[in-house]
């Protein structure tokens, strides 16, 4: 017979814990409801909005996205060109329906970007754009910057350009879908390419010495009215489809460089000091980073089913630190690179969620037009580091508060048991350790002599919802 007292203390932590999500929302100063202006803005720009002349409807784009996706920011179309491959992706066409110095631009500037909280997302855009109008839905005629790319048989660049066009999606995909299309042979000719293009692009990335965490995803979920975390390695599919992205992002950064006006998303390579104290993490680890081998190289072949390889990429993390924006304008920066991509790279594939990537797209499709840059994103340009900083500041306040709050509930009625976890890391006499039911990190008093990668006894001894807070001691 199922224990009630068990039942009805879940459903008090739930409530609790529904309770503080939506206070954290007020604590962070998360914006509310979109501001009624805006709103009718934007449903007045998808009613008066004019597709481009040039007509690409004839194209199978197809879209690729999580499941329940709406706000879909990219469609593709891949065939084989000669020896080689010509990948075009189609992104939406936010800038014709955000008018310069209006409303929803101005509130758009005030969120910077879609925040995701456990208990529903922040949009950076009115339902009518990010949701209807401006996303790439299968079925109907949408605007979009069409990237064309031509690129050899080994995935090397050719060419590219990008314009105006209009485009018809002709289906929207979940990850699991395309994967299992692919994987049985029955995946349209944009699918199958896509897993060639992807992993051959990777190869490229090794070539460069790129490097991809690829950590596991943990996410917030709601699974039958109650909130948990679930954490999941992502399938192939999403990375290849991520290589498109990269792909896209690269060749908007050479654009700009070419013409040195833009804004470019860069990262510092690894200081000497957090590569000397990972790699003696790793061995530490008893997974050792070769000398002759790159980080990324060492990185992509970690097995994520190794509990030690959890620790390694927790002490990774110290490697992809200092990612920001450079504004140019008539010079280039001294150091235009992205450490992790190993290469120049600028935010362009994601506008409906993302604010500065309404400013690259303008800025490329002028620059390959031959025509002049339209003089409001030019002249805004460096307001954009600012912006883009606070929002991602505010979301990642947001997801680490979040994560601590669904933790400490999924914990609230087990203080005083003991869990065998795994050490991540450790600094002073402190330990970060991983439990594995329920998927929970959190910090414990460290154990003489104990290091990463090993497994500890620890024994929960507070578990604070509204806070977040959880405790452990030596058991």
């Amino acid at each position: 017979m199922p224990d009630r007292r068990t039942h009805v203390t879940a459903s008090v932590a739930q409530s609790e814990l529904a309770e503080s999500l939506a206070a954290l929302r007020s604590e962070l100063g998360l914006p509310g409801d979109y501001p009624h202006d805006a709103v009718r803005e934007a449903e007045r720009a998808a009613a008066e909005l004019t597709l481009p002349p040039v007509d690409l409807t004839a194209i199978e784009f197809l879209t690729v996205d999580p499941a329940g996706s709406t706000d879909l920011d990219q469609a593709v179309h891949i065939v084989r060109d000669g020896g080689g491959f010509r990948v075009r992706y189609a992104i939406a066409d936010v800038p014709a329906l955000v008018r310069p110095d209006g409303a929803v631009d101005a509130e758009t500037r005030r969120r910077g970007q879609t925040i995701y909280a456990a208990d529903g997302r922040v949009p950076l855009h009115p339902d009518a754009i990010g949701e209807r109008a401006g996303s790439l839905l299968a079925g109907v005629d949408r605007g979009a910057f069409v990237w064309d790319i031509l690129l050899d048989a080994e995935g090397r660049e050719q060419s590219v350009s990008v314009t105006r066009a209009r485009i018809r999606s002709r289906r929207q995909w979940t990850y699991p879908e395309a994967q299992a299309a692919i994987d049985d042979g029955t995946a349209p000719e944009t699918l199958a390419l896509l897993e060639s293009v992807g992993l051959a692009r990777i190869e490229r990335e090794r070539e460069r010495g790129g490097a991809s965490l690829n950590a596991p995803d943990e996410e917030i979920v709601l699974r039958d009215g109650a909130y948990t975390l679930e954490r999941r390695a992502p399938l192939p599919i999403e990375d290849w489809n991520a290589q498109i992205s990269l792909l896209t992002g690269m060749a908007a950064a050479e654009l700009m460089l070419g013409a040195r006006v833009g804004i470019l998303r860069t990262m510092p390579p690894p200081t000497d000091d957090a590569i000397t104290a990972f790699r003696a993490q790793t061995a530490a680890l008893g997974l050792p980073w070769p000398d002759d081998e790159p980080y990324g190289e060492y990185l992509r072949r970690l097995d994520h089913h190794d509990p030690r390889a959890l620790a390694v990429m927790q002490a990774a993390t110290g490697l992809f630190r200092g990612a920001g924006y450079v504004v140019m304008d008539g010079e280039a920066p001294r150091d235009p690179l992205q450490s992790a991509v190993a290469a120049p790279y600028a935010h362009t594939t994601a506008p409906l969620r993302r604010l500065v990537d309404r400013w690259v797209l303008v800025i490329c499709e002028a620059i390959c037009a031959g025509t002049e840059i339209p003089p409001w994103a030019r002249a805004s340009l460096g307001e954009l580091p600012s912006i883009m900083g606070a929002s991602s500041r505010l979301g990642s306040q947001l997801n680490a508060a979040s994560i601590d709050r669904v933790e400490a509930a999924l914990l609230v009625d087990r203080v005083g048991d003991a869990f065998d976890v795994t050490v991540l890391a450790v600094r002073g006499d402190t330990m970060t350790v991983q439990l594995a039911d329920p998927a929970v990190v959190a910090s414990a008093p460290r154990p003489d002599d104990v290091q990463p990668g090993t497994v500890v006894r620890v024994r929960l001894t507070a578990a604070d919802i509204p806070t977040g807070r959880v405790t452990f001691a030596a058991a």
